[in-house]
């Protein structure tokens, strides 16, 4: 299956308690911290929850 790389690029102060959730779930804490992800559909509905405060690569 493919892996996502998901990479935090902007801050969480200020969001609503969900976004900084599912950031955290996600396993990012910093700005510039990146994980590596199953795609699976859970895993994309946490990213479009976030969509603007990460970026999302496909890995092989």
């Amino acid at each position: 299956m493919a892996q996502l790389k998901v990479t935090q690029t902007k801050s969480v102060i200020g969001g609503k308690q969900n976004q900084r959730d599912t950031l955290r779930t996600l396993g990012l804490r910093k700005i510039g911290q990146s994980v590596v992800r199953e795609d699976r559909p859970e895993v994309r509905g946490m990213i479009t929850t976030v969509a603007h405060l990460v970026t999302v690569e496909e890995v092989d």
